[in-house]
């Protein structure tokens, strides 16, 4: 992922110790203690996600600073991880001189996989697909995948950790699809819908 970070970033600066710098923001963030998912792993994985469909996707660079900026902030004690993550990333857009519009695209999209709602961008809805693929993969992934969060929230105990969690399995099923685009529903829809429902029972 460093490789892509600073073959992004080089081209809007010419500023190699910023990149450098920027990059160890990123590494140090998804690297911090008590994190056990939302890892360089995690970064990675969308990654190779959005790969397999990038002639789907309209504005790689800009889905690519999303993908890195989204998590960048997380704290499971707050509820504004998102919001916080996005302004990074628009300071350190405005940093290189993106785009406005394309800065005001990458903050739609990292505050889109707070609610993973569809939206009228189809980039956007590929972001979120990817953002929640691993719902949709093998059980053995998936466990792993939950017992990683369970690590994350272990400042919780069980009887207030269960209750929010079922909260959000619920909150998946009761969608009328958990993802937005026909290519991730075809790939995901029916393993994720198992693995979630499969999870909600264990609790």
């Amino acid at each position: 992922m460093k490789d892509i970070f600073y073959e992004l970033f080089g081209s809007y600066t010419d500023n190699p110790s910023l990149t450098k710098e920027l990059w160890i923001e990123i590494e140090t963030n998804y690297s911090a203690r008590g994190r056990h998912y939302h890892t360089i792993q995690h970064l990675e994985n969308m990654y190779n996600e959005l790969n397999e469909c990038h002639d789907e996707i309209a504005d790689r660079d800009t889905i690519l600073f999303s993908l890195f900026y989204h998590d960048i902030i997380y704290d499971t004690s707050k509820k504004d991880n998102e919001e916080k993550s996005a302004d990074v990333a628009v300071n350190r857009l405005n940093q290189i001189e993106y785009p406005e519009n394309k800065i005001a695209l990458c903050r739609k999209q990292i505050l889109a996989t707070k609610s993973h709602t569809l939206s009228n961008n189809n980039d956007t809805n590929l972001f979120t697909d990817a953002d929640l693929s691993i719902l949709g993969s093998s059980w053995q992934n998936y466990e792993q995948y939950y017992k990683q969060i369970r690590k994350e929230y272990s400042i919780y105990p069980d009887f207030l950790y269960k209750p929010g969690r079922k909260k959000v399995l619920q909150h998946f099923l009761d969608m009328e699809s958990i993802f937005k685009t026909e290519l991730f529903r075809n790939k995901y829809e029916n393993t994720a819908r198992h693995n979630l429902y499969k999870e909600l029972q264990l609790l």
